[in-house]
């Protein structure tokens, strides 16, 4: 395809050319929420006889676990909603579509290749199918329905599946948004808000319920549909698309970063608190959706927030690396750095901060070593256009 990604209908907001600093901070605090419910799983997934939590005490163990059990699916769905808001604000006039996928495909390709490779050395192919870990190469494996495959090698890549298809789609759909008019808007958000309702409906009376999950309170199936199958996740992109426009076109009330993330804070609870599936993407995302447009406004007021920090910013720039890692770092260093023990409060508590900061350190070697110089070398544009500063990079991932 040679079509500009030029849109339809020019949105002249001057918001357009703001830089998200702070935009790119929160999405630090989207990856921890992933990195927790890892942390304090009860079972290590390579060896389900080892909790992968290291507290011996079994009410601090089961606390923690109850705590963050439900974190990532905020963290999966911030991640969605935000990758929709940042393509959207940051769409090159003028930008053909190959070299839109060009640089899509080289920010998660070179970092998935080298996890895969990681986990497929220390641990999965020797239990990994070649039907399976190819798909799992190739970022197909989420549209198979066998957990076998969808949490495959690097499990967490998954979610990578999910933003491939968004790539892939931006451009098709990134025309109707922009000719939805501005004063339609808050009602297509409405619209992409009943369609994740409409998937979690789907999932709970037409989707089998058996067999069950042995990881969540639904069936497999169930788990695969409304949650890893990658389509039913384009809601939570367009909803993305569909608040950017909301926030450059000036229609967003002006709501202080701080109410909105103590209504996300509200939200991890309700998420808490809702039965399975409601609680996969509908009962937080008019939160996250809050957050990530409160947090944009601010950023293009020029509000000083910490989040705007240059050790935020820093964070943000290396979660997707920290996300990628966890499972290498989490599920196979528990086995091979500490072994199967638990421990007192106290040390436990130390082990726990020390992954942290094996995690963040892996992470930032990834995109040190391999996300930025191959950014650099192949996501650069081969023709001058007319383009804003780009806000923020986007590879909007983080799996529970």
């Amino acid at each position: 395809m040679s079509e500009p990604l030029s849109p339809a209908v020019p949105d002249p907001a001057p918001d357009y050319r703001s830089r998200l600093p702070a935009l790119t901070g929160l999405r630090f605090f989207a990856a921890l929420c992933v990195f927790f419910v890892h942390a304090f799983f009860l079972v290590d997934p390579l060896k389900p006889t080892v909790p992968l939590s290291f507290f011996g005490d079994p009410g601090v163990a089961n606390f923690l676990a109850t705590l963050f059990g439900k974190s990532g699916y905020l963290g999966v769905t911030f991640f969605f909603v935000l990758s929709g808001f940042v393509l959207t604000w940051s769409a090159r006039p003028g930008e053909r579509v190959t070299a839109f996928w060009r640089r899509r495909i080289v920010k998660i390709f070179p970092n998935h290749v080298v996890m895969w490779a990681a986990a497929m050395v220390l641990y999965a192919s020797a239990f990994t199918p070649v039907g399976t870990w190819l798909a799992n190469l190739l970022l197909v494996h989420s549209y198979f329905p066998q957990p076998s495959v969808f949490i495959s090698v690097n499990s967490l890549s998954w979610t990578l599946c999910c933003e491939l298809l968004f790539y892939l789609l931006f451009p098709l759909i990134i025309r109707p948004v922009r000719r939805i008019a501005e004063h339609r808007l808050w009602l297509w958000a409405g619209v992409m808000i009943a369609g994740m309702v409409g998937v979690e409906l789907v999932t709970v009376f037409v989707i089998p319920d058996h067999p069950g999950s042995p990881m969540l309170a639904v069936s497999v199936p169930q788990q695969w549909f409304g949650y890893i199958f990658p389509p039913p996740r384009l809601f939570e992109f367009v909803l993305g698309m569909v608040l950017a426009r909301l926030v450059r076109a000036g229609r967003w009330p002006r709501v202080g970063v701080a109410p909105a993330a103590a209504l996300a804070v509200i939200g991890f609870f309700v998420t808490n608190a809702v039965p399975s599936p409601f609680d996969f993407t509908v009962s937080a995302v008019i939160p996250i959706g809050v957050l990530i447009c409160a947090t944009a406004a601010a950023d293009v007021r020029g509000t000083r927030t910490f989040l705007r920090s240059r050790v935020m910013v820093w964070l943000g720039n290396v979660s997707f690396g920290f996300y990628l890692c966890q499972g290498v770092v989490l599920f196979y260093g528990r086995l091979a750095i500490v072994g199967d023990g638990t421990f007192s409060t106290p040390v436990a508590i130390l082990l726990h901060l020390g992954f942290f900061g094996l995690t963040l350190l892996a992470g930032w070697l990834l995109y040190a070593l391999v996300e930025q110089p191959m950014m650099r070398r192949f996501a650069r544009n081969r023709r001058r256009v007319p383009a804003p500063t780009e806000p923020v990079a986007v590879d909007g991932v983080a799996s529970a």
